[in-house]
């Protein structure tokens, strides 16, 4: 399993960002075993959440090994604390970062399959909110969502004040972030708004798999999506398990998440844990 940590130079965003790629390409198989045939890596684009960088993902889980052992390639961005959508006042444009230019790119770099069935969106926490929007928004990229313990608060954040001292909750932060929130829930900041428009427009929705913790604080809001994309005919799993909003819930639900993903069913191989006498 090769580790990648790089930094790439961003035209969305005019600056230098940190990644890290998790890429399946130097599996050694064991003695006698067929060599696995080489073709494209299918991906999972990985998303961490609020106060998180690019490292979360490989620190808080085994999402190394869960990567290996489906022969997944998994590329993680920093996205700062801006929930990954455009911010033209400050010419952060992570929507389009993340969910166009950041695929095109390491498409170039790696060898990574370029079908959108192939090419998949996930995040946690934030960064589920930023798969669930971005996935939408570029559903021609992606064939499948995932999204654990998402913040999709778009309904609350729209109604905010500036009456809480902390910045999260504040209303000038959601604004620095989203713009006018007079105008939120009827733009592509708002899940179900895109879901509505691929509808109407006749594009297909990408597949989605959400899951939340059972004493988690956003499950009424991952309960209330799941609910709108059953209604809406989106082809969704939504989950619900024991755990609040932390690691060892994320670590479960990513593994869970992989295997529902459509990826294909990986050689076994040797790592540093398979060492034999």
């Amino acid at each position: 399993m090769a580790f990648i940590q790089m930094s790439i130079l961003s035209k969305s965003l005019m600056r230098t960002v940190p990644v890290n790629v998790i890429l399946p390409a130097d599996k050694m198989v064991f003695p006698g075993m067929p060599e696995p045939p080489e073709k494209p890596f299918k991906t999972l684009y990985l998303l961490h959440g609020v106060f998180g960088s690019y490292i979360d993902w490989v620190n808080g889980t085994r999402i190394q090994r869960y990567a290996e052992e489906h022969d997944l390639a998994v590329v993680m961005p920093s996205g700062d604390n801006a929930f990954y959508v455009d911010q033209p006042g400050a010419n952060n444009y992570y929507g389009e970062f993340v969910g166009k230019e950041l695929v095109e790119l390491t498409r170039k770099m790696f060898p990574l399959s370029r079908k959108r069935e192939d090419t998949f969106i996930g995040g946690l926490s934030m960064g589920g909110y930023g798969a669930m929007r971005n996935g939408l928004k570029y559903w021609e990229n992606f064939g499948c969502i995932v999204a654990l313990s998402g913040a999709l608060l778009v309904e609350d954040v729209a109604k905010r004040t500036n009456d809480d001292p902390f910045f999260l909750n504040r209303r000038d932060y959601a604004e620095a972030c989203f713009g006018d929130l007079s105008k939120i829930l009827d733009s592509d900041k708002n899940p179900k708004y895109l879901v509505r428009q691929l509808k109407k427009e006749g594009q297909p929705i990408p597949r989605i798999y959400m899951a939340c913790g059972d004493a988690d604080s956003l499950l009424p809001a991952n309960q209330d999506m799941a609910a709108f994309l059953k209604e809406q005919g989106a082809d969704v799993t939504f989950e619900v398990g024991p755990g609040a909003h932390e690691w060892d819930f994320w670590d479960t639900y990513i593994r869970k998440a992989i295997e529902w993903l459509p990826t294909d069913k990986a050689s076994q191989g040797m790592n540093s844990g398979n060492v034999g006498i």
